[in-house]
């Protein structure tokens, strides 16, 4: 094996920079030694999907043995490429990775955030729909969960279910926290809101839901609490058809099926319940809503994520102990560069990372900000290789085959 040890500057050029330099002959691979850790990245293969858009696959050795994993790389400067969410035609819905960056039309994609895929209250079915915000194409599809009640390993301190891993309107990408901005006005009364087309709502809170959401039911957003998921469903609940700016129909149960175009369903649950109750037929109301990021300008993609590393250095508080099979998405220090990772799923090659060492991988490959996205089963990379006519999965998923998923990142080369 011939290596190359290499520091993190040079790794990061050569990872991002075309990988040109690295297509490997078969049977030929390349280390380079990641000053973190001193753990050799081996890189196995690289391939140039389009101008600014590599895919490889790499190896690394760790103290339970090696890991393979698969890195896109997308040079944002490109003005043909760009990223956006990859998503299914609802919010409560999901979808294999292979099929939404086909049907979408990227040219190769990631899964996403951590989603509602299991549920122990009693009657309650999975709304399959994701903990963090969303943002589509510069729609705003729906807000973050309660962090307490997200799926997934713990967060680090001080991050929480409202961090997304986007792209701003100057086309750089960024790690961001969004805020729900929201209001109901019906003549002289205000009722604040605190969700979108989500999950779980905080205590005494009032969500809105959208034709976007589908026809999943929104029972399971008055469960749980801000403290646990696995509290019991909240029996004080109100629900608020408006349409066309009247209220409708009006409801002591939250609903389910279709919510047609120009409808707003509004839920409340305790004292968000008690402000709905307000509101009767015929009413005249006005429903306000948009997410606000902290930092500028505008995201117009946005995906929920777990922050891990932060100007250049890991979070304080990883797990580093427990292993799994994981997926991450990471930028440069100038937004430009977007690396997006995932481990293999199947044996032998799936010993995974801990959290620590992902983020420890992600700053290895130049990332300066980077972010956990969901992973086990639903770790998949999606590639269409040049000539090929659909994507498809690289990466073993660990369910033998690809496991639907509530989003995903997907790599677009020319679409805007």
């Amino acid at each position: 094996m011939r290596s190359l040890h290499l520091g993190r500057p040079c790794l990061a050029l050569l990872l991002a920079a075309g990988l040109t330099t690295l297509v490997t002959p078969a049977g030929v691979a390349h280390a380079a030694t990641v000053p973190a850790t001193g753990t050799p990245i081996t890189v196995t293969s690289t391939q140039q999907l389009a101008p600014g858009v590599t895919y490889g696959s790499f190896e690394v050795t760790t103290p339970r043995g090696v890991t393979v994993g698969y890195l896109l790389t997308a040079d944002l400067r490109k003005n043909q490429v760009s990223l956006d969410l990859l998503h299914p035609d609802a919010v409560a819905q999901r979808k294999v990775v292979s099929a939404m960056t086909n049907e979408q039309g990227a040219i190769a994609g990631v899964n996403g955030d951590f989603f509602n895929n299991s549920e122990t209250h009693a009657g309650v079915t999975p709304t399959y729909s994701s903990s963090g915000p969303e943002i589509a194409d510069g729609e705003e599809l729906k807000f973050a969960v309660p962090t307490a009640q997200r799926f997934g390993p713990a967060l680090a301190p001080g991050t929480s279910t409202r961090d997304v891993f986007g792209v701003g309107v100057n086309g750089r990408a960024r790690v961001d926290t969004l805020s729900l901005d929201g209001e109901v006005r019906s003549g002289k009364d205000t009722i604040a809101l605190s969700g979108l087309n989500q999950y779980a709502l905080p205590v005494d809170g009032v969500g809105l839901f959208t034709a976007g959401w589908g026809t999943a039911s929104r029972t399971r957003s008055t469960c749980g609490t801000d403290t646990s998921r696995s509290d019991p469903c909240s029996t004080h609940t109100y629900e608020v058809t408006v349409r066309d700016g009247v209220v409708t129909a009006v409801s002591q149960t939250p609903g389910a099926g279709a919510i047609p175009a120009g409808t707003q369903v509004l839920v409340g649950r305790e004292g968000g319940a008690d402000a709905l109750d307000d509101l009767a037929v015929g009413d005249r109301v006005q429903v306000h809503e948009k997410l606000t990021s902290a930092g500028n300008p505008k995201l117009t993609f946005a995906v929920g994520g777990a922050p891990i590393l932060r100007d250049g250095a890991p979070l304080a508080g990883l797990d580093t102990k427990t292993a799994a099979v994981r997926s991450a998405a990471g930028v440069s220090p100038d937004g430009r560069t977007v690396y997006l990772v995932a481990l293999a799923g199947r044996a032998p090659a799936s010993t995974g990372f801990t959290i620590a060492e992902l983020a420890d991988l992600m700053r290895s490959l130049g990332a300066d900000a980077a972010v956990n996205l969901d992973g086990g089963g639903s770790s998949t990379v999606a590639v269409r290789e040049p000539g090929q006519a659909v994507a498809t999965a690289r990466n073993s998923p660990s369910d033998g085959t690809e496991r639907m998923v509530a989003n995903g990142i997907g790599i677009f080369v020319g679409r805007h």
